[in-house]
């Protein structure tokens, strides 16, 4: 389709990194944003309940409630008997989970994000090379033992001590197996143990990304080349939408191209799940400095799949010009400046 193939990528070097890495050219970080996840209440036995006979009727006469009135207003045993059989089902699933080689710790925080999965072991993979670092992960370029097939290994950093901080860890696997698009990089796998503290998150070896390949001086993007790449950004990008995921980091080091021109939508860790319920509970700082909304500059917590639209004319504009359009160095320079184009 015209879109550039590795022979162009030589000179600057550039990363395969599904993360946002750190980049001598300026690119700025992104700020982390927690996750709180809504624990279902536990159903409680009624302390009141009283045993039953065979007709239906109260064994116990001193009190005159019957099964049918039990059964309207729920104060019988039956909710006692679910409240035991949830908690039941949900240990034996940890239980199962930790047998399968998950950490417990995982399995108690956020056991529903590898549900039916198995963990890889890490001697299945050598480690060649660092190639990317982030605010929350480092990025390896490894070697599939068995097969000789490269991959891309992110190791996450997070504290196994802290639920809520293995709940944010987990979160991007979950949205990542909810995914599953040719231009979206696909999770094929978690190494981990059931005695490690550690995770790495398995995906496919991408060569290069936009920000090296569109800062590099030897390219020069022809207009057919940039809409190969546009127009697979846009659909993977709308895969996401329709799952109810937004992306939440759109940038030029977050996409990522192979040598045959696929280009795929890679760094998942700011992505979130958009639901009526946190529709108006999000967090404003996401999405790199140069790459942000106006919305979330101006500290809007209610916002939808849009801001990542806008995201990507910032990188169609990176693209075409060879360089960030948007640059500023604070939040507030950089809306009024360069937003609305107000003296400060």
């Amino acid at each position: 389709m015209g879109c550039i193939t590795s022979k162009h990528g030589g000179g600057r070097p550039v990363t395969d990194s599904p993360v946002p890495v750190v980049r001598k050219n300026g690119h700025g970080f992104t700020l982390s944003s927690s996750s709180s996840k809504h624990q279902p209440e536990r159903l409680e036995v009624d302390k009141d309940d009283e045993k039953l006979g065979e007709n239906g009727k109260i064994i116990n006469p001193k009190k005159s409630r019957d099964l049918r009135k039990s059964k309207r207003d729920g104060s019988g045993r039956k909710s006692g008997s679910f409240s035991f059989k949830l908690g039941f089902s949900q240990r034996f699933v940890e239980a199962e989970q930790v047998a399968a080689g998950w950490p417990a710790w995982l399995s108690s925080a956020a056991g529903e994000a590898v549900h039916g999965w198995v963990p890889l072991q890490a001697d299945a993979f050598e480690k060649l090379d660092k190639i990317g670092q982030g605010t929350y992960s480092n990025v390896f370029k490894a070697r599939e033992v068995e097969t000789g097939r490269l991959v891309a290994l992110k190791k996450v950093r997070f504290d196994n001590f802290q639920p809520e901080s293995i709940r944010f860890m987990a979160r991007e696997i979950t949205i990542l197996r909810r995914l599953n698009h040719p231009n979206v990089m696909k999770l094929e796998g978690v190494i981990t143990s059931r005695f490690s503290s550690t995770i790495y998150l398995v995906f496919e070896y991408m060569e290069h990304d936009l920000a090296g390949l569109s800062s590099c001086p030897d390219i020069n993007f022809t207009e057919a080349q940039v809409k190969c790449y546009m127009k697979q950004l846009l659909m993977g990008l709308e895969h996401c939408h329709l799952r109810g995921v937004m992306h939440r980091d759109i940038k030029a080091s977050n996409i990522l191209v192979n040598n045959q021109g696929i280009l795929k939508l890679g760094d998942f860790g700011l992505a979130n799940i958009l639901t009526s319920k946190n529709k108006n509970q999000l967090t404003s700082r996401v999405v790199t400095l140069w790459y942000r909304p106006p919305e979330l500059l101006m500290g809007s917590t209610s916002y939808e799949v849009s801001v990542d639209l806008w995201s990507v004319g910032c990188v169609f504009a990176e693209v075409l010009m060879g360089k960030p359009i948007l640059k500023g160095r604070t939040e507030v320079n950089f809306s009024l400046a360069f937003v609305f184009r107000t003296r400060i």
